[in-house]
């Protein structure tokens, strides 16, 4: 007996309904990446795994699926590695590509690769799928797509204010309100390391700090203690884990509390000049909220943090994030090369969506007219009225079969086609269509142009 297929844990299959409510989401987003002056680009699937490492730090790293070379994988392998099981020494002999993890590190090497040809700034989107072997779980696959929109050749702050823009507009669009924009500033968390006497240990700190609200504020105390924060550091940071207050509190406090900081200083003081704006801006859709916990734990990070929250009660990860990654470049080669960049959680905001019954008025895919099949002769009719409509942009099909009338009629009911036509020897003669209103039940006897204008007037 032939085994049950199946498919690998932390992918899925997508229904015809899902892909156009999936399209639908793709399509919203393109369209405002577009209004606000986005190019698109894509990449390959796979990268050189030099591209990729150590470019998202140890965790992250550890989540590049490996790609093992053609042919015989294992020829060029170190035999004493191979018999000790050095998995991780052996992986750079045995693989030299690796599925992307984001869109975000391979952008970079674009914009290095193709860099006499860009016009600077440089705004880019790209939606394409990535991997990432994560444990799978609500929200969280193995295979997944992003959206991601990212300047590049641009210092000014002006950008983050326009991705929060841009998030707001996506959001607002979807009609998916109450989400939260979350802002921090990279700049901001190394001040804090420094004058915690940790600055050596920012990296640990701020991926530690970035799972407060997964593992509470005794879990990164923990977590930090063994990484060998000190003790009396983390007293010293222990109240950020309870801050609160509008923005232009926290952004007070926060000035008081790095005054012996050039660089937390120069944090809050870039913070500060993006939230002003858009408080003065106004959001349609979504709130922006300063959080300085927020570090989202990439190496790259070196300004702005975003990361955006489904709505109070939709129990989910984050639906967007980005930042600033002023260094990015600076890896393969290019100095100098500012940038900031967001991405959209396709997957995440589906499932919002469904949560919260934003899909309810969806149209499904599906045709707008069906012709019924009484035979080649009435088929070859029907097939010449077919041809007529789609060039006219109706969405019409033939019933492949002269099956009995009765299938093809559930058939229509089905998949909720809106209207069938049916013809036999009479309609040929006369050159006429008798449509059939599924809805009403209602019919009519009428010329192709009748039927055309019926059909695009319901």
């Amino acid at each position: 007996m032939a085994q049950k297929p199946s498919i690998p844990k932390g992918t899925r299959d997508f229904s015809p309904i899902e892909v156009a409510k999936r399209d639908y989401i793709f399509g919203t987003i393109k369209q405002v990446f577009q209004i606000f002056g986005f190019q698109q680009i894509e990449t390959p699937s796979f990268e050189n795994s030099s591209t990729l490492m150590g470019k998202y730090g140890e965790e992250g790293d550890r989540l590049i699926f490996k790609i093992l070379n053609s042919g015989d994988y294992l020829k060029k392998a170190d035999s004493t590695l191979l018999a000790d099981k050095e998995s991780t020494k052996l992986t750079s002999q045995i693989s030299e590509k690796a599925l992307r993890y984001d869109l975000t590190v391979p952008f970079a090497r674009y914009v290095v690769q193709h860099q006499n040809e860009l016009d600077l700034p440089f705004k880019r989107y790209q939606i394409q799928p990535v991997w990432r072997a994560d444990r799978p779980q609500k929200g969280r696959f193995r295979e997944f797509y992003q959206c991601d929109a990212d300047v590049v050749g641009s210092n000014s702050l002006w950008q983050e204010i326009e991705f929060i823009q841009l998030y707001d507009t996506v959001f607002s669009k979807l009609r998916l309100t109450g989400t939260s924009i979350k802002i921090n500033n990279r700049k901001i968390l190394s001040g804090i390391a420094e004058i915690i006497g940790a600055k050596d240990k920012l990296i640990d700190f701020t991926v530690a700090l970035d799972k407060l609200d997964k593992i509470g504020a005794e879990g990164v105390a923990k977590e930090m203690k063994a990484k060998g924060i000190s003790q009396e550091a983390i007293e010293k940071v222990a109240p950020l884990f309870a801050f609160n207050g509008t923005n232009s509190e926290k952004l007070n406090e926060l000035k008081m509390m790095l005054a012996d900081s050039d660089e937390g200083l120069e944090g809050v003081e870039d913070l500060k000049f993006v939230v002003e704006k858009i408080e003065a801006l106004g959001l349609e859709s979504a709130s922006l909220e300063v959080d300085v916990t927020l570090a989202r734990g990439l190496n790259y990070y070196t300004g702005a943090i975003f990361e955006v929250a489904a709505p109070k009660g939709i129990k989910m990860g984050s639906i967007g994030g980005g930042g600033r990654y002023d260094d990015l470049t600076g890896i393969f080669g290019l100095k100098n090369m500012s940038g900031v960049g967001i991405s959209f959680g396709l997957d995440r905001i589906y499932l919002v969506l469904e949560e919260l019954n934003l899909f309810e008025n969806f149209d499904k895919p599906r045709p707008e007219v069906v012709f019924i099949n009484f035979g080649d002769e009435e088929a070859f009719y029907a097939t010449k009225a077919i041809k007529a409509l789609r060039i006219e942009g109706v969405k019409a099909e033939l019933y492949p079969d002269a099956a009995k009338m009765k299938k093809q009629m559930n058939y229509a009911n089905k998949r909720e086609i809106p209207f069938v036509v049916i013809l036999g020897s009479k309609e040929i003669v006369g050159n006429t269509y008798t449509l059939k209103n599924m809805q009403s039940g209602e019919q009519q006897e009428c010329t192709l142009e009748e039927l055309l204008q019926v059909v695009n007037n319901s």
